[in-house]
């Protein structure tokens, strides 16, 4: 009788240890299958480009996953409606409000100036443009050659350093292929100082500009350029002159007046005649 009971037992406890593994398997196996928790917010039904404005057709509600956190999204496609995006954005990417331009602010290149910088367009062409690679992200030293108070020889000075190109005659983004763009007038990004003495400058003689790195951000101090630097070539350089053989002037002797010649005088008076000699 105690047999029995043992057994009993340890059949019951075999019963109630697999039908709780098999809950547990079931309810583990759930937990790892279901789906993440998706929010849904406003975002790009296509590729946007910088400078256009939203409107309900380019927006559209879009799934993100609640455990990767987005800081400042949009839930309604109304809530930006006439804004103006200033980066380019991908198809399903969620719209943040660092990527639209200021309530107000309008449309086109002033919504992408910085509080406090201005925009400023200088006239270049296919020589000093660097031959059409100057496009809009890229940055750029600018100089200018003139002439200065004190002498007619011509002198380059850089004027400005690490400009940031904010378009390249209307367009304001860079060919997605890398292709040069042919332009004439570029419009950089600076401060309200820098583009007093760009305007100075270009007031003053011809602008160059010189394409650098866009990592490198060094400001170089280095004096102006002047004709003396070129290792004797330039408008002003002249042949050496030979050495000119010395003048020598001839000196007459001085004239000596020769004595006079003695002169007589022959005198007659009735018979009798005198002669007198002068000297």
């Amino acid at each position: 009788m105690p047999a029995r009971r043992v057994l009993s037992a340890l059949v019951l406890s075999l019963v109630c240890s697999a039908i709780f593994t098999v809950w547990l398997g079931k309810t583990y196996f759930k937990s790892k299958s279901a789906a993440p928790v998706q929010q849904r917010y406003v975002g790009a039904t296509a590729n946007l480009e910088p400078g256009q404005v939203l409107n309900a057709t380019n927006l559209k509600t879009v799934d993100w996953p609640a455990n990767v956190p987005l800081q400042n999204p949009y839930t309604k496609p109304e809530e930006i409606v006439g804004r103006t995006l200033l980066y380019p954005l991908a198809a399903g990417q969620p719209i943040l409000e660092r990527d639209l331009s200021a309530i107000g602010a309008g449309a086109g290149l002033s919504t992408r100036i910085p509080d406090g910088m201005r925009a400023i367009s200088l006239r270049t062409d296919q020589i000093v443009g660097v031959a059409g690679f100057l496009l809009p992200g890229t940055r750029v030293d600018v100089l200018v050659t003139y002439h200065t108070l004190t002498t007619q020889a011509p002198v380059t000075s850089t004027v400005l350093q690490d400009a940031q190109i904010l378009a390249a005659g209307q367009k304001m983004q860079a060919d997605p292929d890398g292709k040069p763009n042919t332009t004439d007038v570029v419009t950089l990004l600076v401060s309200p100082a820098d583009a007093e003495r760009v305007v100075l400058a270009s007031a003053q003689g011809t602008v160059h500009f010189v394409l650098r790195n866009g990592q490198d951000h060094t400001q170089v101090e280095d004096a102006p350029a002047q004709i003396s630097a070129l290792g004797g070539f330039g408008p002003l350089s002249k042949t050496p002159e030979q050495p000119k053989e010395p003048v020598v002037k001839h000196v007459a002797a001085p004239v000596v007046a020769a004595a006079p010649k003695p002169y007589s005088v022959q005198t007659i008076s009735g018979g009798k005649q005198t002669t007198e000699t002068f000297q």
